[in-house]
């Protein structure tokens, strides 16, 4: 953690910033440690102070192992103490998360009197390098994700309800170590599968369909990410098509995912082969994303992407088509970069898997 406050500081100093506030939990977690639902960190380069309420003083104090200084405050956290320690050290321009706080804590924040600077750009940035801590997490949350799969593979059939498939999934990562999705399961089967985020609903397996399943697991908070679309049956010719376009696809983006290239160069590898074969208007999203302590993190693989991915990064491959009226195709990798190539922590077979 003292790592990561170090960084933090090292680049807001470089922007000419006296301290960081930082006020969204997903954040506070990354530098503390801290898992509570309060808090608010002061870092300066002198002090790293971490604000809480009676309820998470004891928790804050283990969590933090005494890299902050836990101070007790009230429930709805005053700005009272922030302001004294901003005057003592004479702070002029502050940090402060400027993607995630609301309009209320912004007002709360300009009562400070100091010049309040945006710097979630520079905290996504130290969250997108991992440490290897972070990489074993991430590891252990795709086998919990990969397991489920492989046994949840035995248990699908024709009648079974996309909500079915969802629940007996989440319950298969639970049992294989995850201590949580993270974040809702997607299924759509047959024509629901052309939703990229098909919420799983009443509609049974069909013989014939294809059924798109998006699912990861969490692990010390540390997210994991993978699809897999299967057949329920023998598809249509099309579907089959579809599928070994997408396959395709995902294999020459892989095959050239390494440092130094940028997300955007990665998801025109993607798409220039997807638009190829006639499916270009049928890929709306970008290829993929990073992911950690979120499922959504920097840096991301889109069209506009123009950052260079570094050791260390995350990165999802997840090329899809989707027809209206027919069905989709999507297949994720959840990847991480070592120093000259990737890490693809995701075992489950890509071969097209048909559920007689």
């Amino acid at each position: 953690m003292l790592d990561r406050c170090n960084r933090l500081m090292t680049e807001a100093q470089k922007q000419g910033l006296d301290a960081v506030l930082v006020m969204s939990q997903i954040n506070w977690r990354y530098f503390s440690g801290f898992t509570g639902s309060n808090a608010i960190l002061l870092i300066t380069p002198e002090r790293r102070i971490l604000l809480t309420d009676f309820r998470y003083t004891i928790q804050a104090n283990q969590q933090t192992n005494g890299v902050f200084e836990v101070v007790e405050v009230s429930r709805s956290i005053g700005m009272d103490f922030i302001s004294n320690e901003l005057k003592r050290i004479g702070a002029k321009r502050v940090g402060f998360e400027d993607a995630s706080i609301t309009v209320r804590q912004f007002k709360e924040l300009e009562t400070l009197g100091v010049e309040l600077c945006p710097i979630s750009d520079a905290m996504a940035n130290t969250r997108a390098i991992k440490s290897k801590y972070e990489i074993e997490q991430i590891i252990a949350a795709q086998n919990a994700s990969d397991a489920a799969f492989t046994q949840l593979l035995g248990r699908i059939r024709v009648g079974m309800k996309e909500t079915e498939v969802a629940t007996e999934l989440e319950y298969l990562l639970k049992k294989n170590g995850a201590e949580d999705k993270s974040f809702d399961t997607i299924v759509g089967s047959g024509e629901n599968g052309a939703l990229c985020h098909a919420i799983p609903g009443d509609r049974t397996l069909c013989h014939g369909d294809m059924v798109v399943i998006d699912f990861g697991s969490k692990v010390n908070g540390y997210c994991s990410d993978m699809t897999r679309t299967i057949a329920i049956g023998e598809p249509c010719d099309e579907l089959k098509k579809i599928y070994n376009i997408v396959l395709q696809a995902q294999l020459n983006a892989l095959a050239a995912l390494k440092p130094g290239i940028t997300g955007g160069e990665l998801d025109r590898i993607a798409r220039d082969y997807i638009t190829e074969h006639g499916y270009g208007e049928n890929f709306g999203h970008s290829l993929g994303h990073g992911f950690g302590l979120e499922v959504h993190e920097a840096p991301a693989a889109s069209k506009t992407s123009e950052t260079v991915l570094t050791p260390g990064m995350t990165v999802t491959v997840e090329p899809g088509i989707y027809v209206e009226g027919l069905g989709g195709v999507r297949i994720e990798d959840c990847c991480i970069l070592t120093e000259d190539g990737y890490i693809n922590p995701v075992n489950s077979t890509k071969e097209l898997i048909i559920i007689e």
